[in-house]
């Protein structure tokens, strides 16, 4: 029977403020979904020279700053999914979000409260900033008025422009930003649903049977018994 691969998770670290080192241990969360996709931007400063209006042709412009980096991601949170191995259930959402919303908290550094620097690491992908804005919805609340279900889109910026960072991603097999694997974009083959199928069953056929739940997920699959004829689905988590 075949191994399934590991899925690499995102995750956030706390670096200290010369964004050199990871501290603080005990703050790192792991997202409980990947993002679908990372918009990275690059900004300069640039201003025209005044009194340049009177010349022909173009006028010409100087770079005035150091530039900014930001990293845009929107990542999902669901209280009524099967709990990661070791993690207990939880019956409302913010119990999980609020290990994200910790970086946007100002702590005290001396006499000045500032938000700690944060390291976006997922597989090879790794963004080193602040983070300078965080939007959290809530839905699908439960009977008792507790919110199961939640958006989060934030950014991070650095005040510079970066260099693309490589992180050792570790073993082979684990999977980048695609999160499936080792595989190449495009290249890995998807099992098509039929009327009636499940995940379990799909997931059985290809002997990742004990694993249906990670490939549920994965998968962004809310009901694993309910699959929609012709439905494409990953298998190779």
């Amino acid at each position: 029977m075949s191994v399934p691969t590991k899925l690499e998770k995102a995750e956030l670290r706390q670096l200290d403020a010369d964004f050199r080192s990871t501290i603080k241990q005990e703050n790192w969360t792991k997202l409980q979904f990947n993002p679908e996709s990372l918009k990275v931007t690059f900004t300069n400063q640039i201003q025209t020279p005044s009194g340049s209006g009177d010349q022909s042709g173009s006028p010409s412009r100087q770079f005035v700053g150091a530039g900014t980096t930001k990293l845009a991601l929107t990542v999902y949170f669901d209280a009524s999914a099967p709990p990661a191995p070791g993690e207990s259930p939880v019956d409302d959402v913010r119990k999980l979000t609020q290990k994200v919303a910790y970086f946007i908290t100002p702590q005290e550094e001396g006499k000045v409260f500032i938000p700690p620097a944060v390291r976006f690491l997922w597989g090879s992908f790794q963004f080193d900033g602040i983070m300078d804005s965080l939007e959290e919805n809530l839905d699908f609340f439960s009977s008792e008025g507790k919110p199961l279900r939640a958006t989060m889109t934030l950014s991070l910026s650095q005040q510079r422009i970066t260099k693309f960072t490589f992180a050792n991603s570790g073993a082979s097999g684990l999977g980048g930003p695609g999160g499936l694997g080792s595989a190449s974009p495009g290249t890995t083959p998807l099992a098509q649903a039929t009327a009636g199928a499940t995940v379990q069953g799909l997931a059985a056929q290809v002997g990742a049977g004990a694993d249906w739940q990670s490939i549920a997920t994965a998968n962004g699959i809310e009901n694993p018994r309910q699959l929609a004829p012709g439905q494409l689905i990953n298998l190779n988590i």
